[in-house]
């Protein structure tokens, strides 16, 4: 079983737009159309792995009638949910994809719900018994109000004791400090600030360089950092390897790192190697750019990316 843990999961809404028009005292850009789904990291990551037959529950706080909308689409997917209710309102997050500029995407994130001290200690109480059933345990995406910044770091810790593989997807103080748990597999959160624990995520070499200090100085399992869109940086105590996916048709980037991980995941269920995983993962990640959708979940359309997905020693 795949436990998936998203802090501060979310409504995620879609609206593809010709132009975004800010001009005239009362400017009006109109949708030309719009998407509606659950969504976070772990929750992303469970959708896919619930549609490729995975066992998995996906954990978090929700709060409100947006907290009982997310709730009830993702048991529409067929996935466990362990959720618990904190005050305030789930919330609902934005993205504008401007015709022309679908790989920047413009993003209006709500802070999310007030987790109570007492919320958070039936969370925990919670991950305990459903931890000893994990097999990978996915941590992704930033932290509520009220979650201390220790979070992923005493997930990862209580994970490792029931020998669970932590797979963390995360920025800033969090990761840092979840960091001296040595988790199995680590990508870092470049979509603000392109480092992990105060080192440089700039290029393929500084990847190399940095990667190469967390795995062999740091006890990291492995390193995945995206850089130029289309590149991933693949660190492991054998060897680095630059993947990298050619002509890509961009038309939402907003669940492609989540598929990546996913991917990533579903195939080392399967029995791929680390590097194997990547690449297959790499594969949905960019058929997930190449739809409107949030993420693809058709092995088949999958697969027929894979041609297209080159891995090169660095």
């Amino acid at each position: 079983m795949i436990l998936t843990v998203t802090p501060n999961p979310a409504i995620d809404k879609i609206y593809w737009i010709d132009r975004l028009d800010l001009q005239g005292e009362a400017p009006l850009t109109r949708a030309t159309r719009s998407y509606l789904s659950a969504g976070g990291k772990g929750i992303n990551v469970s959708i896919f792995l619930a549609k490729m037959g995975i066992e998995n529950v996906a954990m978090g706080f929700v709060a409100g009638e947006t907290g009982r909308a997310l709730e009830r689409r993702v048991r529409e997917e067929n996935i466990t949910t362990s959720f618990i209710w904190a005050e305030g309102e789930t919330r609902t997050n934005v993205t504008l994809l401007e015709k022309g500029s679908e790989q920047r995407p413009v993003q209006i994130s709500e802070i999310g719900p007030t987790v109570t001290p007492q919320a958070l200690q039936r969370f925990f109480a919670q991950y305990k018994r459903v931890l000893p059933r994990a097999r990978y345990v996915f941590l992704g995406g930033t932290l509520p109000p009220g979650v201390p910044a220790h979070f992923y770091q005493e997930l990862s810790r209580l994970a490792h004791k029931h020998g669970a593989k932590v797979i963390i997807n995360a920025a800033g103080e969090p990761l840092s400090l979840a960091l001296a748990t040595q988790p199995w597999l680590v990508k870092p959160d470049t979509r603000q600030l392109r480092q992990i624990d105060g080192y440089a995520l700039t290029d393929a070499s500084q990847i190399a360089r940095t990667g190469g200090y967390f795995v062999r100085e740091r006890g990291v399992g492995a390193l995945l950092v995206s850089h130029k869109i289309t590149h991933d940086v693949l660190v492991t105590s054998e060897d680095i390897w630059d993947l990298e996916a050619h002509d890509v048709c961009f038309k939402n980037l907003l669940g492609a790192e989540d598929a990546l991980l996913a991917g990533m995941i579903s195939a080392l269920i399967r029995g791929a190697s680390l590097l194997e995983a990547a690449r297959f993962g790499m594969a949905a990640a960019t058929a997930s750019a190449e739809s409107e959708g949030l993420i693809v979940t058709d092995r088949a359309q999958i697969e027929s990316v894979m041609s297209r997905i080159t891995v090169e020693r660095l």
